[in-house]
């Protein structure tokens, strides 16, 4: 942990062991923590003090107070910008917990009585991050102008936890027993390619004969590389296919699909714009992954209202409405 208070008002900053930590007094005030967080994420004195309604004299007087108090320097300092030292990156990520730690308290003694506010972190893939929840996530924060939102699109698994994300929006069942599911939409996947490539390999018969086909394969954070796994007629059916094309970005996959590269495995919502055109063409059509879109969290909705109106919203959001994921 970065900020760990020990006896006597003191702060630890830096890593957990003894020998590579500094303890300091808190001989300063939380309002200057305040200002340097602020100062931090700007990278400018001015921008800060224009934000606080103060002057840059100000900004940079409490910020020196500040490094006075923990015997550090906080900026590298210029004429245009500020940037933050590497011990202003601790104290920075120390201030962060402080504050979260703060704002979770009055979450827990305010709850149901306020309106959200605070950081909100959501990730997901980019895929559905960039078409679906971006735009989403932009009318809740026009609704809730107390949240400050981040969104981060990342095609591989995130570990809630140590990156501290609030809510993370995936394609797929929750597998971690310490995240709490809440399910967003229900959707699977489906088989397609382009019209060219079946007028040129022709289409398989059945779930087997992919294995005899170019595949176009997804090293999605949540799939097992080169196995599909299928419900059909008979139940779930495994099958491994190959390709001589692969990727770990599903714009990438869906390109080379429509090129005509091979058979992609791919959810409803992401292909319907090609199928109704056209430029896809629907294979096996007997034969689904389910694919359910989730929302995992580390607390449950009842804990935090910036989160539970988060899922709320989404819910809503992606069932009706312009940002729908379309079957």
């Amino acid at each position: 942990m970065d900020a760990l208070y020990g006896p006597r008002n003191e702060l630890r900053i830096g890593g957990s062991s003894p020998y590579d930590s500094r303890i300091v007094n808190l001989r300063f005030q939380l309002d200057d923590l305040r200002v340097f967080f602020l100062a931090a994420r700007k990278s400018s004195f001015a921008a800060t003090a224009i934000e606080l309604g103060t002057s840059p004299a100000y900004v940079s007087k409490r910020i020196a107070i500040l490094e006075k108090a923990l015997g550090v320097v906080l900026f590298h300092r210029n004429a245009r910008r500020v940037t933050v030292t590497a011990d202003g990156e601790s104290v920075y990520r120390s201030a962060q917990e402080i504050f979260e730690g703060v704002e979770r308290m009055g979450e827990a003694v305010a709850m149901g009585r306020r309106e959200p506010a605070g950081m909100l972190r959501v990730t997901s893939s980019f895929r559905l991050g960039t078409k679906h929840i971006a735009p989403a996530l932009s009318e809740l924060a026009l609704r809730y102008p107390k949240l400050d939102i981040t969104l981060d699109v990342v095609d591989r698994r995130v570990d809630l936890l140590a990156e501290r994300v609030d809510l993370d929006i995936r394609v797929g069942d929750i597998e971690e027993p310490h995240l709490v599911s809440h399910r967003i939409v229900r959707s699977s996947r489906i088989l397609c390619a382009s019209p060219a490539y079946v007028a040129r390999r022709g289409a398989p018969a059945t779930l087997a004969s992919l294995a005899e086909h170019d595949c176009l394969v997804l090293r999605d954070r949540h799939q097992a590389f080169g196995n599909w796994r299928l419900v059909g007629p008979a139940g779930a059916e495994k099958v491994k296919v190959t390709g001589r094309l692969s990727s770990n970005t599903a714009n990438i996959i869906s390109a080379w699909a429509i090129a005509g590269h091979g058979i992609l495995l791919s959810t409803r919502w992401d292909v319907a714009d090609n199928i109704a055109d056209g430029t896809l063409v629907r294979l096996l059509p007997a034969f689904a992954e389910p694919a359910d879109v989730w929302a995992a969290t580390t607390t449950r909705l009842s804990q935090s209202a910036k989160v539970r109106v988060c899922v709320a919203f989404l819910q809503q959001a992606l069932t009706e409405g312009p940002h729908r994921l379309r079957d």
